[in-house]
């Protein structure tokens, strides 16, 4: 039954609590099938040599009753012959292998009882075992889904929210300055080209007018 003692707490085992205290769930949780795989093997070697052990002394058992039936049946033959005492000598050997049968049988009730506990256990490790190899991809693909999760909490939390934002808007303003400068220089580059279009018309309409008053002159005699 040691073999069962063995295993009691992996039967026992809550399998998502050994993962919150695993440094590493997915090599906790292949680990945790590989040790279960090997209590399978040796709960099962266990059982094979129980129900050897329980084979052996049905066996003998059996002979031992033969032996008592082979006696009672000398017994016969010799008080058929009119050998009253023969017959005696058969039947006080019978009761002593009939000593034996009883021990035999008791023996045997014992070792049947245990193999079937143990049958009964290894069926039980067995149901466990396919369980956790049911629940093992789910419980690795949720792990690393925790880590993934964590991991994106861990680069937000140390990520300085407010100093990025800072950056950002004191480039922005540089940005608006420059656009505001340029605005500024091409109005003023505007109000110059309209300065010097007015100069310019006004100096031509000066000579217009001394070309007007020079022709009326002439027409006039000169005067």
């Amino acid at each position: 039954m040691s073999i069962f003692n063995r295993i009691s707490d992996i039967l026992k085992a809550n399998i998502n609590d050994l993962l919150d205290r695993a440094e590493d769930p997915e090599k906790m949780v292949k680990q945790i099938i590989a040790d279960m795989e090997e209590q399978v093997r040796d709960a099962t070697e266990a059982l094979g040599q129980a129900m050897a052990s329980e084979k052996q002394a049905y066996a003998q058992l059996e002979k031992a009753k033969a032996n008592s039936k082979e006696w009672e049946d000398k017994a016969k033959v010799a008080l058929k012959a009119g050998n009253e005492e023969l017959a005696k000598k058969a039947l006080a050997s019978k009761v002593e292998v009939d000593k034996n049968i009883q021990s035999f049988q008791a023996s045997y009730d014992q070792i049947a009882a245990q193999t079937s506990e143990l049958h009964s256990r290894v069926e039980i490790l067995r149901q466990k075992l396919e369980e956790a190899r049911q629940r093992q991809n789910m419980l690795i693909a949720r792990a690393k889904m925790a880590d993934a999760t964590e991991s994106i909490a861990t680069a937000v939390t140390d990520t300085d929210p407010n100093s990025a934002l800072s950056k950002l808007e004191k480039m922005e303003r540089k940005v608006e300055g420059k656009e505001a400068r340029a605005e500024a220089l091409a109005s003023m580059t505007g109000e110059t080209v309209f300065a010097k279009d007015e100069f310019a018309e006004l100096e031509k309409n000066q000579a217009v007018d001394a070309e007007l008053q020079r022709l009326m002159k002439e027409m006039n005699g000169g005067i």
